[in-house]
């Protein structure tokens, strides 16, 4: 047994591995088990006000973003920014930033936020997500159990979710799940 046998072994052992990475990444979701959670919003920017049975009909995509993360300014923000430019002539898909402060609360005010929707021009509403009583964690952080921010949801049409990801992925993906819910019901 030479060393391409070797070779060929460690070659499938990495595919076998990268495959688990992606399935625990939890990118494509069970559509019949991951009905989408009502968000709870203390303050819409952008908008008298969202719900997610209201958009019943519509591909939704959230953003869960804070101001201060990186990856949200490096990546989902700028990833925003594309697919509102790219889906804007549409009237089946709403896009939506979920601001989910669960930490630096003093320093991500909802006057900051303001601010921070103008400067970078974000057209799309974003809510500020309500923190009930006294959890650190505000209520649609819980009811959506993100990992942090950036964390990208995509809901379809039903409100059932099906595509959920914390951090940077290949954006193809998405997009191509993204036109493929666009052409279902």
């Amino acid at each position: 047994m030479g060393c391409n046998f070797w070779s060929k072994k460690l070659l499938i052992v990495g595919i076998i591995l990268n495959v688990a990475v992606l399935l625990a990444g939890k990118t494509e979701a069970n559509p019949s088990e991951n009905q989408a959670s009502e968000w709870v919003i203390s303050e819409w920017i952008n908008s008298n006000g969202l719900t997610l049975e209201g958009l019943r009909g519509k591909v939704v995509i959230i953003d869960f973003f804070q101001l201060w993360c990186p990856g949200c300014n490096r990546f989902s923000g700028p990833l925003m920014e594309k697919w509102y430019r790219h889906y804007e002539d549409r009237h089946d898909i709403q896009l939506v930033g979920i601001h989910t402060v669960f930490e630096g609360h003093s320093q991500q005010t909802p006057k900051l936020l303001r601010q921070y929707v103008r400067e970078k021009n974000i057209i799309y509403p974003v809510g500020v997500d309500a923190h009930v009583s006294n959890q650190r964690l505000p209520e649609t952080m819980i009811r959506y159990h993100t990992h942090g921010t950036p964390e990208i949801v995509i809901i379809d049409k039903k409100g059932e979710i099906r595509f959920q990801h914390f951090g940077s992925f290949n954006p193809s993906v998405a997009e191509k799940l993204i036109n493929t819910l666009l052409n279902e019901w």
